[in-house]
């Protein structure tokens, strides 16, 4: 397996960064994250951070050296990283819980598939067109819809996250079979809401991901000015073994089957809850509802 990485993620003119990305592969699959901390909302860096250790944690646990199930994958970490923040807002006695978007690609067998909560995106671009991009969990998109009842709800509102009280919801795509020079980017908000589809698709296309990404998060927070939000891109291009021979990039051969690289800081692979059907999930559900009652019952 042979690609070209480049990630960044840049403070705005927010107090923090609540962005968090990052990717580990091991010898026959990849995977490429990104969490954007929502606002609003308490540790909205926390939930992002537990986002990535979760799903990267669950990916170095299956991955050997590839997911038996790429979907089956997809949808159990991203229900896991959503478990997990509740655990972590139920241990912590917390009135609200952390929230967080999440959007996810693995790469394997030469194929890519995602998944995506909430508005962070992921564009894939081919011989210098859009050839796929998620589509946003918020009332706007409802509303381009015509969707009836929602003309007056604010377009930025996301109707679902990880973190919430209620379960997730999410899209899976793919697999999209790769060919040579694909890009995959991921983003925060505060890439696609300053700059349009046809600047990102041009840029990330006539240039390679290390050139590509930076012009776009300079160009992102020069337009957006001092009320920028945080801007976070992670950006990868597959290659074929003949292109990689003039390409910095990544090379997995000699990899042994337990092998494992990793960008994301992640926590112990023990941490992570084995049950993870739906009952343990409304059973933490039920369990951070009670104590935000608890709490509210306290302060009245």
């Amino acid at each position: 397996m042979k690609f070209s990485v480049f990630q960044v993620s840049r403070l705005g003119g927010r107090e923090k960064n609540e962005d968090r990305m990052g990717y580990c592969y091991t010898r026959e699959a990849g995977l490429f994250a990104l969490a954007d901390g929502m606002g609003g909302h308490p540790d909205g860096e926390v939930a992002a951070q537990i986002a990535l250790q979760t799903v990267s944690a669950l990916f170095q646990r299956q991955a050997r050296p590839k997911l038996p199930d790429v979907k089956e994958f997809l949808a159990e970490a991203l229900m896991a990283a959503h478990h997990q923040i509740l655990r972590h807002a139920m241990d912590k006695g917390m009135a609200d819980t952390p929230r967080t978007t999440l959007v996810a690609a693995v790469v394997q067998d030469g194929r890519a598939e995602w998944i995506h909560c909430g508005d962070s995106r992921l564009y894939m671009v081919r011989g210098g067109e859009l050839l796929a991009r998620t589509r946003d969990h918020s009332y706007q998109e409802l509303r381009k819809m015509a969707i009836a009842g929602l003309e007056k709800v604010n377009r930025n509102v996301l109707f679902t996250c990880l973190g919430s009280p209620s379960k997730p919801i999410y899209d899976i795509t793919g697999p999209v079979t790769l060919e040579q020079g694909d890009r995959i980017l991921l983003c925060s908000d505060g890439l696609w809401g300053t700059l349009s589809d046809d600047t990102i698709v041009r840029q990330i296309a006539r240039q390679a991901v290390a050139h590509a990404v930076p012009d776009l998060v300079e160009d992102a927070l020069r337009k957006a000015g001092e009320h920028s939000d945080n801007v976070t891109v992670i950006a990868m291009e597959w290659e074929t073994p003949d292109a990689f021979a003039t390409t910095q990039g990544i090379s997995t051969e000699g990899f042994d089957d337990d092998a494992f690289e990793s960008t994301i800081q992640a926590g112990p692979v023990d941490a992570i809850v084995d049950d993870l059907d739906d009952e343990a999930i409304e059973r933490s559900i039920a369990e951070i509802n009670e104590a935000i009652r608890r709490s509210a019952a306290r302060k009245a």
